[in-house]
C-alpha cells in the first residue's frame, strides 16, 4: 500500500477530509509532507509518535489502540553487577518498526529471570531494513540480532546461552556486514554506537578533537582549512563553504550569526534527522568551529517541527555541553564564547531556503527574500550570516580534526569528502549509505539496495528531493557528483535516492511536482505561485488527450517561465522533475485514468 492507498483508506474509515475532525471529536485528520521516515514508508505520526510501513489493517490497529493508557519506553539502564550489554536505537525509524515494545520485553525478560543487564538506547546506523536492531556485547565481541520483535526476545536470550549464530535473526559482527563494510563512514561514524547524548561517549570516539584544533589557529586559519578540504554545502546548493564562511569573515560588524539549517523536508531524505538523534555533540561541535571561523558568538538551529526526537535530543546536548563548558562564555577556558540555541519551525517546506528561513527565525512569516543581498552579508536581524545544513557544520569536525587536505583525498573531481546516500522508496534494504563521491546509482542499487520490495524491476530513481530530476535506467552509471549529474539535467542535493518499480505512473509524478509546489509555495512570486498551479491543469489536460500537442508546448513554454522568474529555487527546480518526466517517459502522458498515482 501506497501514501496516496492509506490516505483513501484513512479517509474512508474515519469518515472525515483533511483538516476536518470525527463526529466523536477525538480524531483530526492533517496531511505531513515528510517525517524523516522515508526508507519505511507509508508513515503515520500520531500524538507525536512515528509508526512506520503502516498498511490498512495496521492503520486499523493503531486507531483502537488510541485510547489504551500511555506507553513509557524502556530507557537506557546500566546495571555495575551486570555481565551482558544490549543496544537498541531510540531512533524515530526504530520507533516507528517497534524498538520500543523490544526494549520493553528484554525489561520483563530478565525481571522474570531476576538477572543484572544493561541496556543502552542509541542511535541507529542507518541500516533501517534490519530495525529494530538489537546488538550484544559477547565474548566474540558486539554481535547483532535484526529485524527483531518483542517476541523474538525469549529466543535470542535462550541462543545467547549456546550458539547465537543458529539464530534465523543472526547478523553477526554488524559493521562486516556488506552494507555497512565497503562504506566510508566519517559524518556517521559513531552513530548507533553509544549513548547520543552521553559527553564521555562522545569524547572516548574523538569528539571535538576538531575543536581544539580550531581553538589553536586564527578565523582565517580555520577558514584556510575549509576551503582546503573543498568542502560544499551538503543541503542542495553545494555552494563551497569556505566561501562563504570567507565572506562573513571579511564582511564588517561586531554581531555574526551561525544558522543550522536542519528544515530537512525533501522527499527521500533523513540523514539529517539520523545524524542529530545518534550524534547531536558533532553538530554543536561543528557550529562552534564555524563561530570561531567567522567571529559569531550566537547561533541558532532550525529544526523542522516533525522531529519530535532530534528536539528532545539536542536540547539535553546543548544543556550537558553548556554545563561542560563547551558552549557558553569562555569555552574550554579560550576566553571566546559561543551561546547556541534551538528553534522549532511550523512544518512549511519553504522554510528550508535560507532566506525564508531567516524570516521565520525573526517571528515572521516564512518567504523568500530577494537576493542580493546576500546572507553571508545581510541576514539574521540584517548582520552577516553563515547559513549551512546539518551536514556541512558537522563535516567541519573532521576536516579540523584531520586537516583539510586529509579531507579533500576523498570523493571526485570538485565534489571532495564523502556523500551521504539515501536510500527509499520501492526498495528492499532502504537505509543511509556514506561513501565517497563518484558511486553510480547502479553501483548503489546492486550493492545495497538488491531490487526492489516489490520483486518488480526498477523504471526510474528520482535524486536530490521532490524538485530532482526522474532518471531512466540509461542514467544510472552517472557517477554521483555534482558536475556529472548537472550535465545530465539532475542534480545531487541532499543525496535523496526514491527507487519507482515498472508499476509507476510517470505522469502522476510530474503532476505531483506540481502540485507539491503549488501547496508549498511561499506565494512572493508569480511565476512559482501561479505556474505551478496552472501546470496541475496542463498537465491533467495533456493525460486526458485534450490538445494534447499544444498543451505539451505550452507546458515546456511554463517550465521555461517557472525556471527563468523565480525567486528561489522552490518555483525554479519544480520544472526539473517534469522535464525529465516528459524526456524519458514520455508514453506515460498519453490517455490514461487520471486517478493512477503511481507506486514508489
Amino acid at each position: 500500500m501506497g501514501s496516496r492507498d492509506l490516505e483513501q483508506y484513512a479517509q474512508a474509515t474515519l469518515e472525515i477530509g483533511f483538516g476536518e475532525t470525527t463526529a466523536d471529536g477525538h480524531i483530526t485528520l492533517q496531511p505531513v509532507y515528510c517525517l524523516g521516515n522515508c526508507a519505511c514508508s507509508p508513515s503515520v505520526q500520531i500524538n507525536g509518535k512515528v509508526h512506520a510501513r503502516v498498511d490498512a489493517g495496521r492503520f486499523d490497529e493503531l486507531i483502537g489502540e488510541l485510547n489504551d493508557c500511555v506507553h513509557v519506553p524502556a530507557r537506557s539502564q546500566v546495571s555495575e553487577q551486570a555481565t551482558t550489554c544490549f543496544y537498541l536505537p531510540q531512533d524515530t525509524t526504530a520507533v516507528a518498526l517497534g524498538a520500543d515494545a523490544v526494549g520493553q520485553q528484554l525489561v520483563e525478560e530478565y525481571a522474570d529471570r531476576q538477572a543484572d543487564f544493561s541496556l543502552l538506547r542509541t542511535g541507529s546506523r542507518g541500516l533501517f531494513f534490519l530495525e529494530p536492531l538489537l546488538e550484544v556485547d559477547t565474548d566474540q565481541g558486539r554481535i547483532a540480532f535484526g529485524p527483531v520483535t518483542d517476541s523474538d526476545i525469549a529466543s535470542i536470550l535462550t541462543a545467547l546461552e549456546g550458539d547465537p549464530s543458529g539464530h534465523s535473526l543472526y547478523q553477526g559482527d554488524i559493521e562486516k556486514t556488506d552494507y555497512l563494510a565497503h562504506q566510508q563512514r566519517i559524518t556517521f561514524a559513531r552513530a548507533g554506537i553509544g549513548d547520543p547524548i552521553c559527553l564521555d561517549n562522545y569524547k572516548s570516539l574523538n569528539g571535538f578533537k576538531g575543536l581544539h584544533q580550531a581553538l589553536l589557529l586564527t578565523a582565517q586559519g580555520i577558514v584556510d582549512q575549509v576551503k582546503q578540504s573543498g568542502l560544499r554545502g551538503r543541503g542542495g546548493a553545494a555552494f563551497p563553504a569556505g566561501i562563504k564562511w570567507q565572506t562573513v569573515l571579511d564582511a564588517p560588524g561586531k554581531q555574526k550569526y551561525i544558522v543550522c539549517n536542519a528544515d530537512e523536508g525533501d522527499s527521500g531524505t533523513f540523514a539529517d534527522r539520523l545524524l542529530m538523534e545518534a550524534d547531536p555533540y558533532q553538530l554543536i561541535e561543528g557550529m562552534i568551529i564555524a563561530g570561531l571561523a567567522v567571529g559569531a558568538t550566537q547561533g541558532y538551529i532550525y529544526l523542522r517541527s516533525e522531529y519530535g526526537l532530534a528536539f528532545e535530543l539536542l536540547g539535553k546536548a546543548i544543556e550537558h555541553a553548556v554545563a561542560a563548558g563547551f558552549l557558553g562564555n569562555d569555552i574550554m577556558a579560550s576566553g571566546r564564547d559561543f551561546h547556541l540555541q534551538l528553534r522549532l519551525g511550523a512544518g512549511a517546506y519553504i522554510c528550508g531556503e535560507e532566506t525564508a528561513l531567516l524570516d521565520s527565525l525573526e517571528g515572521k512569516r516564512g518567504m523568500v527574500r530577494v537576493k542580493p543581498p546576500l546572507p553571508a552579508l545581510k541576514g539574521l536581524f540584517g548582520k552577516p550570516t553563515v547559513v549551512n545544513n546539518v551536514l556541512t557544520l558537522a563535516a567541519a569536525t573532521t576536516i579540523l580534526d584531520r586537516g583539510g587536505e586529509a579531507y579533500s583525498d576523498l570523493g571526485l573531481d570538485r565534489s571532495r569528502g564523502t556523500l551521504s546516500v539515501q536510500l527509499a522508496g520501492n526498495i528492499k534494504r532502504g537505509g543511509l549509505i556514506e561513501v565517497g563521491f563518484g558511486l553510480t546509482l547502479r553501483e548503489i542499487l546492486d550493492n545495497y539496495g538488491k531490487g526492489t520490495l516489490s520483486g518488480r524491476p526498477v523504471r526510474a530513481i528520482q535524486v536530490g528531493g521532490p524538485l530532482g530530476a526522474f532518471l531512466p535506467e540509461s542514467h544510472w552509471d552517472t557517477p554521483m557528483d555534482y558536475e556529472a549529474f548537472a550535465e545530465i539535467g539532475a542534480m545531487v542535493g541532499h543525496g535523496g535516492v526514491v527507487v519507482f518499480d515498472d508499476t509507476v505512473d510517470m505522469a502522476a509524478q510530474a503532476r505531483f511536482a506540481m502540485e507539491f509546489c503549488a501547496v508549498e509555495s511561499c506565494g512572493k512570486c508569480t511565476p512559482c505561485r501561479i505556474g505551478s498551479t496552472r501546470g496541475v491543469e496542463v498537465i491533467d489536460r495533456i493525460r486526458a488527450n485534450q490538445n494534447r500537442e499544444d498543451n505539451l508546448i505550452l507546458l515546456h513554454d511554463l517550465c521555461d517561465t517557472m525556471e527563468a522568474g523565480s525567486l528561489c529555487a522552490m518555483g525554479g527546480l519544480t520544472p526539473a522533475p517534469v522535464r525529465s518526466a516528459l524526456s524519458h517517459f514520455s508514453e506515460d502522458f498519453r490517455n490514461h485514468d487520471l486517478g493512477e498515482q503511481g507506486n514508489a
